[in-house]
């Protein structure tokens, strides 16, 4: 009667942490080669500083910094650059030495080294490595446990671009979207692209409500969170028997009997979402009502909590056992614990499952429109972003409970900032392969060759208007398909000056943004004229014209492919009814580099006469080898 279940024993294999494989960017492309040659490329973090002494940070294998890096190695009392981190410099506090772990993290994910034998605490083993482990990292130190300031942001964008980066990476976000003259990414972001440098930007973790992104520049490539086809498990064993399943990073293995499982009782003086007597709790496991409960019912006492949870969320690391649970689950636990005299349970320690239904984007991910400018479409794509195990800082704590006393080198997050790594180490890989290609070629490479997704791929399917391109943009990233887009949408710092003026900006606020005294806004405001601003995604606002409208849009691209070639224009529905028409249908081109023109006409109406609606397509290029996919979203605001 003890035993719980009987199956088989099968030999399982060590697997890696996962996110990579996941993407499909095998790991032997990866690894520095046999010889040792580093490469040249050099990742900009901004972010709350880096711990060096990580095997993820090791320069073995690596030779001196490339003869192009201008920086320094300025990360203060006790702080050591090497061949891996070739830079560092402090704004925050008195070091680059990560005292908070989310820099650590980024860096890891993004291009950190192969660490075998990975884990948290034996959680998810296998093996941990960012996207290019050959490149090089600068990190600049602008964030604390006190957020990030604007200026200190900027004067990292200042020193890395001044320094050589070939690529910045900011998982830092606003709570909501503000004018680009008032953005501080935005800003730093756009001063390195005239210097040829792309930044990758967290969309923010606002959502999963509509017009919550923060990233909102187009000179930004803007990253949503994913899943991973792994997740965790915590398994709750009751006195009868049956094990319910929830979901939490929980490292505590309890080899112990099972303990009393409790609940709120007004005979007991428990009464609240959580029974919080230190003495009836003590040594107990507590059946909260609420998550806002678990924290205080471990402080009363308890030796674990359960309590509910949408089990379909982001795992978090708890600093005790505990498990969440759905409300059906949940209620069964308490019903269970009514039906005896002196009901038991036992929290098991996580383990992990595979999860065939991913990607998902995450419910908390950021979601458009575009609050700021109406016909650019954010976020840009989306990434791995979901319970991602990467590098930590030793000295940080694992979780926000203060007497969380454990540390670790790894550690398990979710959230934007952890997708905006993925993106950033795809970016640097790009680099290696295309080292003259602009900002806006490696964006339009990831966009057009991103996989699509569609609102099934949406962790909250029922908010259908947030649930479409505004949650994921182009599509899921697709590192190998990126390195071979066939074509690309490329703009200009003048094109980006451009729009700005159309936005209705004069030319003093233009200059807040160019930081050029002879920027200027002359002509007069044009702002239909932002539909041709040459984006790898189509997209407009129609509030005004409901009923009936005809839009065209201007694109051009350029050939980056074979050398001749020909693409065929092919229009797929994806939501709502809308007619496109592409002129021309065929583009012939005769040699690389070659650039051409084309319009997309969108025509519609019927649209409800209040509220948001969106109809959607996606336009492809093809050319038997290439497919060159750009979605189409005409809306009208909620």
């Amino acid at each position: 009667k003890d035993v719980v279940s009987v199956f088989p024993s099968k030999k399982l294999q060590l697997q890696t942490t996962r996110s990579w494989d996941f993407l499909g960017l095998p790991q032997p492309t990866m690894i520095k080669n046999p010889a040792g040659v580093a490469s040249d490329v050099v990742v900009g973090i901004i972010d709350s500083g880096i711990w060096p002494e990580l095997p993820s940070f090791d320069d073995d294998g690596f030779g001196p910094p490339p003869a192009k890096w201008k920086g320094v190695c300025k990360g203060g009392t006790n702080f050591t650059c090497n061949n891996k981190i070739i830079g560092a410099r402090y704004y925050y506090s008195q070091s680059a030495r990560d005292d908070q772990g989310h820099g650590t993290h980024t860096a890891s994910t993004a291009v950190g080294n192969v660490v075998k034998d990975a884990s948290f605490y034996g959680l998810a083993s296998g093996v941990a490595r960012g996207g290019l482990p050959s490149a090089r990292i600068a990190v600049y130190q602008a964030c604390g446990g006190f957020g990030c300031s604007s200026a200190d942001i900027l004067a990292a964008f200042d020193d890395a671009i001044a320094d050589g980066v070939d690529v910045i990476s900011v998982s830092i976000a606003t709570l909501e979207a503000v004018d680009i003259d008032a953005d501080t990414v935005a800003i730093g972001g756009f001063h390195a692209a005239r210097r040829g440098i792309l930044t990758v930007h967290s969309a923010g973790n606002s959502g999963p409500r509509s017009a919550t992104t923060c990233s909102v520049a187009p000179w930004l490539l803007s990253v949503a969170a994913s899943t991973i086809d792994r997740k965790f498990e915590s398994k709750v064993v009751l006195g009868n028997g049956k094990i319910v399943t929830g979901t939490s990073v929980n490292a505590f293995a309890d080899n112990g009997p099972e303990s009393p499982l409790v609940h709120r009782d007004q005979s007991l003086g428990c009464v609240g979402v959580c029974c919080l007597d230190s003495i009836v709790v003590k040594n107990k496991i507590v059946i909260c009502d609420s998550i806002d409960g678990k924290l205080m019912a471990f402080e009363a006492g308890a030796k674990g909590v359960i309590y509910p949870y949408n089990t379909s969320e982001a795992a978090s690391v708890v600093p005790f056992p505990a498990a969440g649970v759905d409300f059906q689950t949940l209620d069964a636990v308490i019903s269970y614990q009514n039906s005896t005299k002196n009901p038991v349970a036992k929290l098991q320690k996580s383990d992990t499952v595979r999860d065939p239904g991913a990607p998902l984007v995450a419910s908390f991910s950021s979601r458009g429109p575009n609050s700021i400018i109406s016909g650019i479409l954010k976020p840009d794509v989306s990434a791995p972003g979901v319970d991602i195990l990467a590098g930590f800082s030793p000295v940080a704590s694992l979780t926000d409970d203060a007497d969380d006393k454990r540390q670790y080198s790894f550690n398990v997050l979710s959230g934007t900032s952890m997708s905006c790594p993925h993106v950033t180490g795809v970016v640097a890989y790009l680099k290696t392969l295309h080292p003259d290609w602009s900002p806006s070629a490696l964006k339009s490479a990831i966009l057009t060759t991103a996989t699509p997704m569609h609102p099934g791929n949406v962790q909250d399917p029922s908010i259908t208007y947030a649930s479409t391109e505004f949650a994921y943009g182009s599509g899921q990233l697709n590192p190998v398909k990126a390195t071979n887009p066939g074509l690309v949408y490329e703009t200009s710092a003048q094109d980006d000056v451009n729009l700005l003026c159309n936005l209705g900006y004069t030319s003093d606020r233009l200059r807040t943004v160019t930081g050029d005294k002879n920027s200027s806004c002359i002509a007069r405001a044009d702002p239909t004229a932002i539909k041709d601003f040459n984006y790898p995604s189509i997209t407009t606002d129609v509030s005004g014209t409901r009923a009936s409208f005809k839009i065209s849009f201007l694109r051009t691209v350029t050939n980056v492919g074979t050398a001749k070639s020909t693409y065929t224009s092919q229009v797929v529905p994806t939501m709502g009814r809308l007619k496109i028409e592409v002129t021309p249908p065929v583009l012939s081109f005769g040699s690389l580099n070659e650039k051409k023109s084309f319009t997309v006409t969108v025509s519609g109406g019927n649209f409800p006469a209040k509220g948001g609606f969106l109809a959607s397509a996606a336009l492809n290029w093809s050319d038997g080898a290439h497919s060159v996919r750009s979605p189409i979203v005409i809306y009208t605001k909620e």
